[in-house]
């Protein structure tokens, strides 16, 4: 009952606001009541002190969690893609704020998700008066996870950490044989032989011979822009770091073969630079960006407003309607067919 009132009041509220609004414009009166300005689309965000060391300096956390991806929105509409750019874009106006911990817990992801989050990184770099971003690997930073962290000026992983995995996948389903046994039979227009690539519905007798070969092409040309990233990333950085980093090994690309590889090895191969935990990152983080003494640890949370709230109530009824969802004790990456990933897929047995 109590929830109930105070949503009814919030409405009265709301609704208040906009007649009133409405009417300021309706009568002319607005040199009296300005209209409220519409707000900018995007993040709306909060910065929020994680640790309080007395400090006006401050070092921004950054938390790329779960798979990587632009598909997905959150309560107000935004997917993870446009946080990070957003909290980006917060830490560099502030002055204050003398660096970025890039804190990655990820199995990886899209393809276009990871790309255009490793260029909001390396433009951040370049265009921020210096403020250095330095990635905190947690158990799991591959793939696409990996692909993020690589233009960071130093990477900090754990000796346990999965990371690497450096590579591209792209999977399809051919159900031409169950439809076939059930008596459906497929008809399609096209443009062209290639037009549909990838489809399921085609017998093998329907599969262009050089398809295979084209398919191959166009993950060869993803997996070369990947070790090129890594490249790129790893030499920008010992030379930021002059030398104090880890350089990549000569034989870094015999392991650029979809494996994972322990923080250990990693450190071997010269893609991470340091061996420790988040602490320590925090404490690189202060040398490389010459903080005197401490720093107050940061960071930017999205803010909802009562329209965010209402469409919550709105998804969780579609949500829960006509759907089951079983819980096996872990979560599957919801794949599009047909679309590359930079993603560590293990077996699940």
């Amino acid at each position: 009952m109590i929830f109930a009132i105070i949503l009814i009041v919030l409405l009265c509220v709301s609704v208040f606001g906009n007649f009133a609004q409405f009417l300021s414009r309706a009568v002319g009166l607005g040199r009296q009541f300005q209209p409220m300005a519409s707000r900018e689309a995007g993040p709306q965000l909060e910065e929020v002190t994680l640790k309080d060391n007395d400090s006006r300096n401050k070092i921004a956390v950054v938390t790329v969690d779960g798979i990587i991806t632009s598909h997905q929105a959150d309560e107000a509409g935004n997917n993870m893609v446009d946080v990070i750019k957003a909290q980006l874009d917060e830490a560099k106006k502030d002055d204050a704020v003398k660096a970025v911990i890039l804190k990655v817990d990820s199995p990886g992801g899209e393809v276009m998700a990871s790309d255009e989050i490793y260029q909001a990184i390396k433009k951040f770099q370049e265009g921020s008066d210096g403020k250095p971003v330095i990635c905190s690997m947690g158990s799991l930073a591959a793939s696409g996870g990996y692909y993020i962290s690589s233009p960071c000026q130093w990477i900090v992983a754990n000796r346990l950490t999965l990371t690497a995995s450096i590579g591209v996948i792209m999977e399809t389903v051919n159900y031409r044989g169950l439809m076939d046994k059930i008596g459906v039979e497929p008809y399609v227009f096209k443009s062209g032989i290639h037009k549909d690539m990838l489809s399921g519905m085609r017998s093998k007798n329907e599969i262009p011979s050089d398809e295979t070969n084209l398919v191959q092409d166009l993950i060869n040309q993803t997996f070369d822009r990947f070790k090129q990233v890594v490249a790129d990333g790893r030499a920008a950085a010992n030379e930021k770091n002059k030398g104090k980093g880890q350089p990549l090994a000569s034989d870094w690309k015999d392991y650029a073969d979809g494996r994972v590889v322990s923080g250990d090895e990693a450190l071997q191969l010269g893609l991470v630079d340091e061996l420790g935990n988040f602490d320590d990152a925090v404490d690189r983080a202060k040398k490389i960006a010459d903080i005197q003494g401490d720093a107050n640890l940061i960071e930017y949370r999205e803010t909802y407003d009562i329209s965010n709230f209402l469409r919550l109530f709105g998804q969780s009824e579609a949500t829960h309607a006509g759907s089951v969802k079983v819980d096996l004790g872990f979560e599957l990456p919801r794949l599009q067919m047909g679309e590359p990933y930079f993603l560590y897929m293990p077996t699940v047995d």
